[in-house]
Parts: structure tokens; C-alpha cells; sequence
């Protein structure tokens, strides 16, 4: 049975619903007969956006509350097959500037999932979003999910701690859970109001509005890329596997990109915009990694999965879409 037909009829909840990646998986969600309900606070310039399913939102449910609320959580996921828990705080300089919201969200929140799950649908399976950017500094290249973690920032630190709270309920609750370890993750609808949450989202918005790009350093970073119908179909393959229970995988791409790399593929698609180098704002250089990308050989091997959309045809995508809709993003 192909997995995709793991979701048709069945009762699907995600959690940061509204946002970038939640809303691209309600869209195929809804294509596979599942029944769906988006879980989204809309917190301002979280990436919460209605727009985001304005073409399927007589298909799909909405439910405006917040991930804290264990009463209202426990009240969701009753009945639930699977639940997408995608719902976070992610970027890192924010969670610098203001800890407690950071540890609020990617921690306290965390275990209020778990614990209604655990109180009231303990037969539940829960995919949690993770980051690659949990590694902190790379000791050796491509990352491997048995590299050390030591994270550079308090985001990374609040979201291992979700991850492996996750892992934990897996192994002593018996409630069945993955993280997904995602690399820079871009495509149609994301948070593109600031640079805070997504640093190429922001470069797709400066060159298709014909505006200069700043990079920092010597533009020579290393990165791994994958667009975000790429990341949905391993969160589908992760729900659907039995063998995915208490694991961790990391995704990935064939192949990294230097900054530069990226950015003059992007000018060279959208046919606007311009970039300059620019040295490192010192707040920035602190919690920087350097060149870091991983291996998915893992996730490939295990469940089958691997990229299928290219840098270029990537970008392409993204740009036709923001140059329709924009306005709903700027």
C-alpha cells in the first residue's frame, strides 16, 4: 500500500497550521481525503497567515488557540490520528533578545502537547519539526544524526529540549513519535514581513521587489536547501512508518550551495534585484555556524525518501508565486 494512503479518511491536526510549512502540508493533506484541522495562535510576525489556505478553507478546519493552553490542546487532539506538531518560535536572534518567550514556546508548549496527548489520545502519532541548527558548529561534514549537539544559540537549546521531549513520551509513554531535524526550508507562503525568521525568504522578497541583497561575509557559507513540497513528503512518510517511532532523521539536499551560489541563482531566475557583500554584524557573527549541511542517507535508507526539486526549479516556483501574490506577504 503506497504510503500516502495512510491519510485518505483519516483525522489529521496540525499544530502552526497558518504558517509556511503547516499550510503546504494542509494543501496536500487535503488532496490525500484527510480530514484537517489547522491549529494556529497567530501570533504577529510568527508567520501565522489566513491567506495561506485561502483556496482550500471550506476543505479544512481552522481553530485559532495556542499550543500553551493544555485544555484547549486536550480538547483537539481527541479523536486525532496524526498530529503534524509544527508550531514554534524559530528565530534565533529573537530568541536571544527574549529567552523566557523562546523557552515558553519551544519548551512549555511542547510538553502541553504531549501531555494532552497523553491525557486524552495517547494512540496518537506526532511528527515534531526539529532543526539542524541544534548541532551548533559542525565537528565533521555532512552532519549525521550521531554528531554531537551543542547549540549556539537559545533557540537551538529550547528546541533539542522539544525534540527529545517528543522522544522521551515515545519511550516511556508509548505515545508514537519522530523528529524531523529540517534544513532551510523555502517555497510558496512563508514569513516574508522580516528577516528574522527566514534569511533567503528575505532575499526571495528583496529581489523580486528589484532591491539589493546584502550578504554577510565573504558570501562562501555553506548551506543545504530543501523546498518545501521536498520537506512535506518526509513528514508524510515519517506519520505513515511504523519504524519511524522514537527516531530521528535528519533531511537534506544532494548537494550544499555557497551564499553566493544561492543568491546569483536566484537574480539569474527572477531577472531583478542586485547584492553587495557586507561584513558581519557582531550580534550575528557570535551565533553564526559557519558551513553546515547534512546527510539524509538515513531517512532515505529507513523510509525512502529524498529530494526531488532542484535549487534552481526550487527558486523558480517561488518566485512566479510571490510575484502573484505578494501583497498577502509583504
Amino acid at each position: 500500500m503506497p504510503y500516502t494512503d495512510s491519510f485518505t479518511g483519516r483525522r489529521v491536526l496540525v499544530t502552526g497550521g497558518l504558517g509556511f510549512i503547516g499550510s503546504n502540508l494542509a494543501h496536500r493533506l487535503v488532496d490525500l481525503g484527510a480530514e484537517v484541522v489547522l491549529v494556529d495562535s497567530l501570533v504577529p510576525d510568527y508567520g501565522g497567515n489566513l491567506f495561506n489556505i485561502e483556496d482550500i478553507k471550506d476543505r479544512v478546519r481552522i481553530n485559532i488557540a495556542d499550543v500553551r493552553d493544555e485544555h484547549s490542546m486536550r480538547y483537539l487532539v481527541q479523536g486525532q490520528d496524526y498530529l503534524f506538531n509544527l508550531a514554534g518560535q524559530l528565530s534565533h536572534i529573537d530568541s536571544m533578545r527574549d529567552p523566557y518567550t523562546d523557552l515558553d514556546i519551544n519548551c512549555r508548549s511542547q510538553l502541553s502537547i504531549l501531555e494532552a496527548c497523553r491525557k486524552g489520545n495517547p494512540n496518537i502519532k506526532i511528527i515534531y519539526a526539529s532543526t539542524r541548527q541544534i548541532y551548533g558548529r559542525p565537528q565533521y561534514l555532512p552532519l549525521d544524526e550521531n554528531h554531537l549537539v551543542y547549540p549556539v544559540d537559545v533557540n537551538g537549546i529550547n528546541k533539542w529540549a522539544g525534540e527529545h521531549y517528543h522522544i522521551l513520551y515515545n519511550n516511556v509513554y508509548g505515545i508514537r513519535a519522530t523528529a524531523l531535524r529540517m534544513t532551510v526550508t523555502y517555497g510558496p507562503r512563508m514569513l516574508m514581513k522580516h528577516s528574522r525568521q527566514t534569511v533567503l525568504g528575505w532575499f526571495i522578497r528583496l529581489a523580486v521587489s528589484d532591491q539589493e541583497i546584502e550578504i554577510w561575509g565573504d558570501g562562501n557559507q555553506l548551506r543545504d536547501y530543501t523546498y518545501v513540497d521536498d520537506a512535506v513528503e518526509a513528514l508524510l512518510r515519517a506519520a505513515a512508518s511504523e519504524q519511524s517511532n522514537g527516531q530521528v532523521y535528519n533531511l537534506g539536499a544532494p548537494r550544499p550551495y555557497s551564499h553566493l551560489e544561492v543568491v546569483e541563482t536566484l537574480l539569474a531566475v527572477a531577472g531583478t534585484g542586485r547584492y553587495r557583500l557586507k561584513p558581519f554584524p557582531p550580534e550575528r557573527q557570535k551565533i553564526d555556524v559557519g558551513d553546515i549541511y547534512s546527510s539524509y542517507k538515513r531517512i532515505q535508507s529507513e523510509l525512502g525518501w529524498e529530494p526531488k526539486v532542484d535549487l534552481r526549479e526550487g527558486l523558480a516556483r517561488t518566485v512566479q508565486f510571490y510575484r502573484q501574490y505578494g501583497q498577502h506577504y509583504w
